[in-house]
């Protein structure tokens, strides 16, 4: 692909720009793929995807959307055929964007379903987020990659970039932000486990020493809000240091309900005689993850 991939807003292409259609994008790198939805790849990240109705699994609730990976649905009917991979160009791309926070433009088609959909054409809906990443059995039974996207544009009605961290770790919790975004979780159920491990990471028993004391981090096992709806209670609960809850959170590894680490760490999770945990939450971030 010769016109390079460019993130964020392009010059004369507001927010609400209508398109006719797809090949209107391609001059200005807006979206640079005719045919493809995704607009990018592993090596760079993705710059733009398109919402055309090709996915039946796609969620579209505005400023919040649930999309669906590349890969293994049929063209005339939109139904998965067989099972999508991370090793797919988009989904890989998509994945990078999540991991360095890249924009990405969406774009909706008249054809997609949705109440926000145009009638005719393309609009251009703002930059959003990817804030999330998961697999699951789809509708027609395969597996498909799964990404959730909240805007982040510039539209007042809606929210910063920077709240939308504040906003997507608002559900149900109180967290606060940090200086790189990464969320904290401020719950007193979550402190009681840091405490019961001395604030050391059940995975290497390495603790963090701060000006006010040591440093952890309370990592949920099955992910709070939508579409996860994970609860903040101690069985869903575990102790990490910041390195390995980036790595948690990002399914590098996983629990077996025996409490050996399998992925890319090994060893066994250090689990307190007072503290139990719920093994289905360690099944369900083991499937999301593609390890059962």
């Amino acid at each position: 692909m010769t016109r390079p991939i460019i993130f964020g807003e392009i010059a004369n292409i507001p927010e609400g720009y209508h398109f006719e259609g797809r090949k209107e994008m391609m001059p200005t790198s807006f979206h640079r793929n005719w045919g493809a939805g995704i607009d990018g790849n592993a090596k760079e990240g993705v710059s733009a995807i398109v919402l055309s109705g090709g996915y039946e699994d796609d969620q579209d609730l505005g400023d919040e959307i649930i999309y669906t990976g590349a890969g293994g649905n049929d063209a005339n009917t939109g139904k998965q055929i067989e099972d999508q991979s991370w090793n797919n160009r988009g989904n890989a791309g998509l994945l990078k964007s999540q991991n360095e926070g890249l924009p990405v433009r969406v774009i909706r088609g008249s054809n997609h379903k949705s109440k926000y959909s145009p009638k005719s054409g393309y609009t251009y809906a703002g930059l959003y987020s990817v804030v999330d990443s998961w697999e699951e059995e789809g509708k027609s039974g395969f597996k498909i990659c799964k990404f959730k996207l909240i805007y982040s544009g510039t539209n007042n009605t809606r929210n910063t970039a920077e709240e939308v961290e504040v906003r997507y770790s608002a559900e149900p919790t109180k967290r606060k932000e940090s200086t790189i975004l990464r969320i904290v979780r401020d719950s007193k159920i979550a402190h009681n486990i840091k405490k019961l491990y001395d604030f050391k990471c059940q995975v290497c028993n390495i603790s963090i020493p701060t000006k006010t004391g040591n440093y952890a981090e309370g990592a949920h096992i099955k992910p709070l809000g939508i579409p996860h709806n994970g609860h903040d209670s101690s069985d869903n609960l575990i102790c990490l240091c910041p390195n390995h809850h980036v790595m948690f959170d990002k399914g590098i590894f996983a629990i077996n309900d025996d409490l050996t680490l399998i992925g890319a760490v090994s060893g066994e999770l250090t689990v307190h005689t007072k503290h139990d945990l719920n093994k289905e939450n360690l099944k369900y971030h083991r499937e999301t993850h593609g390890y059962n």
